[in-house]
């Protein structure tokens, strides 16, 4: 009887996870799909001008890979890269200039801004450095891109054409990540996959839409729009900073574009679980908004939608019970459908779709840790500065 009940426990739990996939499946958005990138754009009869900033620390690994396609940049118009070296202590603001000195391409500076006053992040502190710069020559737009951001000839116009010709006060891409070692085989398109899942892309640029987000590592910023937001001060104490910025866009009446990207590739490797852990694991439970009640919904959603159905399937060949196996075979089936899509994107073998499960039970862990770390007082870091608490950077700011 005790038998019996358990796996109709799991027949139901099967179903519930079914209906959810299929409710994902077409109600979602279309997140599975992969096929939002830059729109048809034309070129603007006077190019605007632009200033591209940096923020960088601790970078000199990945530069001679990434700020040279910045300088070589195809740009009609006026625009020069300010990148912002925050404390480094590797040399990053000397082999920029070293790179520029021998790449030549747009003008670049480079600068410090010291210590970030209490309440801010450190990466958000560098980027108002860098703004403030820019608007002393009063750039119709701001390109903010990470220094391990490496952009086509051709990103920055292409950026710009297509946020004159739709419209657009933010427009951000996607930066395709790296992907050659086991754990980013397995980790990396999924990490996509699932922001795509929160956050759809064609939601986000219809006119009106509550669903706001950007992606850190290339966002083209209207000057006005920016400091109609108060970026970057409303969102100072922000880890997600990227999201964070979209968010005080859209609330400020400005229209926003994010999409999958073509021709800008992230370079910074992640070879071993533990970087990729921490990847994840800095920013998870600041997402949730440091609730504990957001946790324990997070845990749940993920067990019900991403963990049952391959234990339904077992549980179903264990028991020999059919209905079993077969719901938690289809919700298996379109789960792994759905990640196809992105596999592709990313030109790695199909065999990974079905282990979509084993990804997203380690994203649960690094989630859980993120809480775990965060209730230590350990807070957040960027390039091993560590942020305050939230409430402890509110209480000093």
């Amino acid at each position: 009887m005790g038998q019996t009940a358990d796996v109709s426990a799991v027949v139901w739990s099967a179903a519930v996870s079914l209906a959810a996939w299929l409710w994902l499946l077409l109600f979602q958005g279309w997140f599975w799909r992969t096929d939002v990138r830059l729109p048809a754009a034309r070129d603007p009869e006077a190019w605007p001008e632009v200033c591209v900033v940096v923020p960088a620390r601790d970078e000199a690994a990945v530069l001679p890979a990434s700020l040279p396609s910045l300088l070589a940049q195809d740009y009609p118009g006026r625009a020069e890269v300010v990148l912002v070296d925050d404390g480094s202590t590797d040399g990053t603001g000397d082999l920029a200039r070293e790179l520029a000195r021998r790449q030549g391409g747009l003008p670049l500076s480079v600068v410090s801004p010291g210590e970030p006053p209490a309440g801010w992040t450190g990466k958000l502190w560098a980027v108002r450095h860098g703004m403030e710069l820019a608007r002393a020559r009063d750039p119709e737009y701001l390109l903010l891109t990470d220094a391990d951001i490496a952009h086509a000839p051709d990103s920055l116009r292409r950026l710009v054409a297509a946020a004159r010709t739709g419209g657009f006060d933010l427009v951000s891409q996607m930066a395709r990540l790296r992907v050659e070692s086991l754990w980013e085989r397995l980790v990396v398109p999924a990490f996509v996959y699932f922001f795509a899942q929160l956050y759809p892309f064609r939601r986000i640029s219809r006119p009106g839409s509550r669903t706001a987000a950007a992606a850190g590592g290339c966002v083209l910023l209207r000057a006005d729009a920016a400091a109609r937001a108060r970026i970057p001060d409303a969102v100072r104490q922000a880890v997600i900073d990227d999201v964070a910025v979209a968010r005080a866009v859209g609330r400020s009446g400005g229209r926003i574009w994010l999409g999958l990207a073509d021709g800008v590739d992230s370079v910074r490797p992640y070879p071993r679980l533990r970087d990729l852990w921490r990847m994840v694991s800095r920013s998870a439970y600041a997402q949730l908004r440091h609730s504990p009640l957001l946790l324990a919904g997070t845990v749940a959603g993920l067990t019900l939608v991403y963990l049952v159905p391959p234990a339904a399937v077992a549980a179903g060949v264990a028991a020999g019970s059919v209905p079993c196996a077969l719901l938690g075979g289809a919700a298996w089936l379109v789960m792994a459908g759905t990640y196809v899509p992105m596999l592709r994107y990313y030109r790695q073998p199909l065999w990974l779709a079905p282990l979509l499960p084993v990804t997203a039970f380690l994203y649960l862990l690094m989630t859980v840790d993120s809480a775990v770390q965060h209730r230590r007082g350990r807070g957040a870091a960027w390039k091993g500065r560590t942020y305050a608490r939230p409430e402890t950077a509110a209480e000093e700011g």
